[in-house]
């Protein structure tokens, strides 16, 4: 296969193309701005892919809250443009999308691929569209993984953000009512491959097995890193973000583990297997 990865310079992205190495085209959103279709069209005219791996994403969540015009742009109309551009030449296209789809009231266990989406805020709701125009637009030659919680070696993550605070602050306060699944960008890379060196099609939730809260997930990462800090529960409405969140948006990625015969590694066990190697520890 021959991929084109859209979006390289974001943390998915870059961890594709360091994957990929000389079998993918990696172009950042300055070299191929998918709200431009003339540029998604030339790009994929000149490279011919044979996968279009859409890692471009409007993701600062409290920001298209005003900013709703941007957000609705990338993650709405960019998949379009991205969907467009591959029925024409007849291209694969594997997009990604969040667990902010839903709305977190779900009191029966992990979201599966069978429950209604719901959104709460503007990020959830553009994600939301891109998946509904890349069904209507490429409806046979698709992959639309949800993720959730992602972090990886780029600096849009919420470790990322957390290294910097307790290095900043006396204690931290994380939210305790806030849940959902950490997810690695190596995991995702890992199993997007896989997927479609089985030939995979449709919608499939990709995260790591199990779920916490961000309180836990911020003392575990912490902790990997060797870093000795009080974190100190705390609730969601005590940070008063422009964005609300959905309380409990768990995944299950049962029905991807089943397709592809194999056991997704617990949040946990990759937690303290890639942090080290994602910031260098």
């Amino acid at each position: 296969m021959k991929f084109l990865v859209l979006g390289a310079s974001g943390q998915l992205g870059s961890e594709f193309a360091l994957r990929l190495g000389n079998s993918c085209v990696a172009l950042s959103s300055r070299e191929c701005d998918v709200t431009n279709l003339k540029a998604v069209l030339e790009a994929v005219e000149t490279f011919r892919p044979t996968v279009i791996l859409n890692c471009a994403a409007y993701n600062l969540v409290d920001s298209a809250e005003s900013d709703f015009v941007s957000a609705f742009k990338v993650n709405g109309l960019g998949v379009r443009n991205v969907a467009h551009a591959a029925s024409r030449f007849g291209i694969f296209v594997v997009h990604f999308s969040t667990d902010y789809v839903f709305n977190g009231k779900k009191e029966e266990g992990p979201y599966t691929e069978n429950d209604s989406p719901d959104p709460v805020n503007v990020y959830g709701r553009s994600k939301l569209f891109g998946e509904e125009f890349l069904r209507e637009e490429l409806p046979h030659r698709h992959l639309i993984f949800r993720v959730s919680w992602l972090y990886g070696r780029g600096r849009q993550n919420f470790v990322w953000k957390l290294l910097n605070w307790a290095g900043e602050r006396p204690y931290l306060k994380v939210a305790c009512d806030e849940f959902s699944v950490p997810t690695s960008t190596r995991t995702v890379v890992d199993y997007t491959l896989l997927a479609l060196k089985k030939g995979l099609t449709g919608l499939f939730h990709l995260v790591n097995t199990g779920f916490t809260s961000r309180f836990e997930w911020a003392r575990e990462a912490l902790k990997t890193l060797g870093l000795k800090k009080f974190v100190r529960p705390a609730y969601m409405a005590e940070f008063n973000l422009p964005a609300k969140r959905p309380g409990f948006s768990p995944m299950s990625n049962g029905r991807l583990s089943g397709e592809l015969s194999v056991e997704i590694p617990h949040w946990l066990e990759e937690l303290r297997s890639f942090l080290p190697v994602a910031f260098n520890r």
